[in-house]
C-alpha cells in the first residue's frame, strides 16, 4: 500500500512508500497523524497549506460487513482544529484497490479552473470540470456517471462546497451509485472547494484487494465476526428500523432535541419514529426499502430509501440525526417534510446536523417558524440563491448564532451538536465536550451505557471509554454498528489483524489505537491554540434546566480536564 500524493499548485502528482509511523494506522489514526506531520496547526483552514486528506481504515478492501468505511480529514474551517469525518459507500473500498494507504492533496491551483481528479490504476488525471460546476449533488452524480461509467466510485461537492460555507461536507456514492453517504462534519467539502476539486472519480476496480497475509485465519476470523454480528439483537433493530429506531429511546430519556433544545420530548416523536418509518415504506411500496446497505458486504443494512405515496424515491437515507435536528428540532412531525428537507440539504452537499441545527438557531431569532416546513424549505432556497442569510446558515449553528445574537446555540468548538441533548445523555455531553473532533456523537455515545444518565457522576469515565472505542474503530474503517459484533467477539480484531499483515497483536488492539489516534488529535489541537476551556459545553446548557427532567449539564469540570490522563 502506497501514499499517493497530489500538489495542485504545479499538477503533479507521485507515489511514495508509506513511512514507517504511518504503516500502524488506518483512516482517523492515519490521518491524525499526517497532520500532526505535514500541516501547519496554525494555518488557514481554506488556505494552501492545509491539506485534504482520504484514508481508507486498517480494515477495508475485504468486504467485511460494516467495515469499508472512507475517512476524510484536514484542519477544520468550522472548528479551527482537527477533523476526521468518516463515511460508508464505495470510495474507500476502491482506493485500496489501487493500493492506496492515503490520499492526500496539497496545495492549490494557479487558476481559477474547477478540476476533476481521476484516479486509476495509471495515476492521477488532471480533467476539467467543465459544466458539472454550480449544479446540484444529484444533478452533478448523474452527469459524472455518465462521463466515467456507472462503476467508479465518485467523492464530490454540491454548491456549499464550492462557496466555501463551513458546513459542507463531501458526499460519496453508495454501493448502488446513489450520492448519499456524506463526509458530512467539519466543513471538509469547504476545504474541497479552496482546492477548486469538484469531484475525485476513483475507478479501482481494475486493480484488486489488498494482500492478505493468511488467508485462512483471517477467512475464519471474519465468519466469526460476522456470526457475532447478525446475532447481536441491535442488529435486527437497526436492520428493521434504521438508525430513526432510537427516536423513541431518545424522547423517552428526555434527550430529543426539540425546539432549539428548548425541550427534550416532542409530542409528535411517534411520527417521526423508525417504527412509523419502517411502517410507510412498508405500505408505500415500490422503490421504498426500509432495510438497504449502503456499503458491499453489509449485513446489518441499517440504512433505507425513503419513498413517496406513489413510491418515488424522495431521499436515500433519511437518519436519525437528520430526523432529530431538521424534525423535532424545528418543530416538525411529518416524515415527509423531513425527507424533503433532507433532499434539499444532500443536494447542496450540506451537514443536515449543523443545517438543522442553524434552522433551529434561525428560528429563536423570528426568521422562520417552529414546525413550519415551507419557512425552512425557504431558508434553504436562500442557501442556493446563495444570499447574504443563505451564506450564513450554510456556515452553520454557530457563526448563524452569533450573528443573529441568538445565545442557545447548541454547539461546541464550533460544530453543532447532534441529536442526544447532553443535560439529559451527560456521558454523551462529556463527549461532546472534551472530544478533540468538537461536538460528534460518533466519536463516544453513552446512550446505552447501563448507568443514570442524569447522574453527574461516573460520566467522565463512560465517555472516556466510548471515545477510546471509537477512535479505535474509526481507525480500523468500521461503522459504529460493526462494534456490535466486534464487542461480542473482541479477540477477532486481533484475529484479523494479525491475519491481514502479518501483525502480532493482541486483544487490547482496540484499544491502543484509540488511545494513539487521541494523543495525536490532541497535541494537533493544542499547537493549534486549544486549551481546556475549549472542551466546555455551551454555558446556557450549564443553566438552562431541560423538560421534562429539569436537568442541566453539571458534570465537574475538573473531572472532565482530566479526563485523557494517564
Amino acid at each position: 500500500m502506497e501514499v499517493w500524493r497530489i500538489n495542485l499548485h504545479e499538477r503533479s502528482f507521485s507515489r511514495e512508500a508509506t513511512p514507517a509511523a504511518w504503516q500502524r494506522l488506518g483512516g482517523r489514526g492515519l490521518l491524525a497523524r499526517i497532520l500532526l506531520d505535514e500541516v501547519p496547526p496554525t494555518c488557514d483552514p481554506l488556505g494552501s497549506r492545509n491539506k485534504l486528506i482520504f484514508a481508507p481504515g486498517l480494515l477495508v478492501g475485504h468486504k467485511l460487513s460494516s467495515c469499508d468505511r472512507i475517512s476524510a480529514g484536514a484542519k477544520s474551517p468550522l472548528t479551527g482544529g482537527v477533523k476526521e469525518s468518516n463515511a460508508g459507500g464505495s470510495t474507500g473500498l476502491q482506493l485500496t484497490y489501487l493500493g492506496i494507504k492515503a490520499l492526500i492533496i496539497e496545495g492549490q491551483p494557479s487558476g481559477e479552473d474547477w478540476l476533476i481528479l481521476r484516479l486509476d490504476s495509471q495515476g492521477v488525471h488532471f480533467e476539467p470540470a467543465g459544466d458539472v460546476v454550480g449544479k446540484g449533488i444529484y444533478a452533478s452524480a448523474e452527469e459524472l456517471r455518465r462521463r466515467y461509467g456507472t462503476r467508479a466510485a465518485i467523492a464530490l461537492i454540491g454548491p456549499a462546497g464550492e462557496m466555501r460555507l463551513t458546513a459542507a461536507g463531501i458526499v460519496n456514492l453508495d454501493k448502488d451509485g446513489v450520492p448519499s453517504r456524506i463526509n458530512a462534519r467539519g466543513g471538509l467539502g469547504a476545504v474541497m472547494g479552496s482546492k477548486r476539486i469538484k469531484a475525485i472519480v476513483i475507478d479501482g476496480l481494475q486493480g484488486k484487494a489488498p494482500p492478505i497475509q493468511d488467508e485462512k485465519a483471517f477467512r475464519a476470523a471474519q465468519r466469526e465476526f460476522t456470526k457475532a454480528l447478525m446475532a447481536h439483537p441491535q442488529t435486527a433493530t437497526y436492520r428493521d428500523f434504521s438508525t430513526a429506531g432510537i427516536v423513541h429511546m431518545c424522547n423517552l430519556f428526555g434527550a430529543l432535541p426539540t425546539r432549539n433544545f428548548s425541550q427534550g420530548q416532542f409530542e409528535l416523536a411517534e411520527q417521526i419514529s423508525g417504527e412509523n418509518l419502517r411502517s410507510i415504506l412498508l405500505e408505500r411500496g415500490g422503490k421504498a426499502d426500509p432495510s438497504h446497505a449502503c456499503m458491499v458486504g453489509c449485513g446489518i443494512r441499517c440504512s433505507n430509501v425513503y419513498a413517496d405515496q406513489n413510491g418515488e424515491v424522495i431521499v436515500s437515507p433519511i437518519e436519525y440525526e437528520t430526523i432529530g435536528l431538521m424534525g423535532s428540532n424545528l418543530g416538525i412531525g411529518s416524515l415527509d417534510e423531513i425527507a424533503r428537507l433532507n433532499y434539499k440539504v444532500n443536494d447542496l452537499g450540506l451537514d443536515s446536523i449543523d443545517t438543522g441545527a442553524a434552522l433551529g438557531v434561525a428560528a429563536e431569532a423570528g426568521l422562520m417558524k417552529f414546525g413550519d416546513a415551507q419557512s425552512a424549505h425557504r431558508l434553504l432556497e436562500e442557501v442556493e440563491k446563495a444570499t447574504p442569510l443563505g451564506r450564513l446558515l450554510g456556515c452553520g449553528a454557530a457563526v448563524t448564532g452569533k450573528v443573529l445574537g441568538v445565545r442557545r446555540v447548541p454547539a461546541v468548538k464550533g460544530q453543532a451538536i447532534s441529536a442526544y441533548d447532553p443535560r439529559a445523555i451527560k456521558g454523551t455531553g462529556v463527549t461532546y465536550a472534551t472530544s478533540p473532533q468538537g461536538a460528534d456523537h460518533t466519536a463516544g455515545l453513552t446512550i446505552r451505557a447501563k448507568i443514570n444518565h442524569l447522574d453527574p457522576q461516573g460520566q467522565v469515565e463512560v465517555s472516556r471509554t466510548a471515545q477510546i472505542n471509537m477512535a479505535g474503530y474509526d481507525t480500523l474503517g468500521a461503522c459504529i454498528f460493526a462494534g456490535f459484533g466486534f464487542a461480542a467477539a473482541p479477540h477477532t480484531i486481533r484475529d484479523l489483524l494479525n491475519a491481514r499483515y502479518g501483525w502480532n497483536v493482541d486483544e487490547t488492539i482496540l484499544q491502543q489505537l484509540g488511545k494513539e489516534t487521541l494523543q495525536l488529535e490532541r497535541e494537533f489541537n493544542r499547537r493549534a491554540g486549544f486549551t481546556s476551556a475549549h472542551d466546555r459545553l455551551p454555558e446556557w446548557m450549564c443553566e438552562e434546566a431541560l423538560p421534562p427532567n429539569r436537568c442541566v449539564f453539571d458534570v465537574d469540570e475538573r473531572e472532565m480536564d482530566g479526563l485523557f490522563d494517564g
